[in-house]
């Protein structure tokens, strides 16, 4: 029975911490409509293409990988999954539980 409710504990806290975190990022949201979709769109793919030149950039020069710059860029990714996950009339977690 405890681990059942852990379980179930667990999981409001997600629920909880995956609104929380949608709703935050609607709060930072400036455009609407067309505009939003475009907007939110490019910033994502902007961000991964941060990502991949990271990586490039240390693959091509045999540097260290900077894994803390890689985590905030990978949130930025976060940040527009989110938006758009929210434009499209659903949420972050919903679009983590389809996955």
């Amino acid at each position: 029975m405890l681990r059942l409710l852990c379980s179930l504990m667990r999981r409001i806290i997600y629920y909880l911490q995956m609104s929380a975190y949608s709703q935050w990022v609607e709060s930072k949201i400036l455009t609407k409509g067309q505009t939003r979709q475009m907007e939110n769109t490019l910033g994502l793919v902007g961000e991964a293409g941060e990502i991949a030149e990271k990586l490039k950039k240390s693959f091509r020069d045999g540097a260290v990988l900077d894994k803390q710059g890689m985590l905030k860029e990978l949130g930025d990714v976060l940040f527009y999954v989110a938006a758009l996950s929210n434009f499209y009339g659903s949420s972050l977690r919903v679009v983590a539980e389809m996955n």
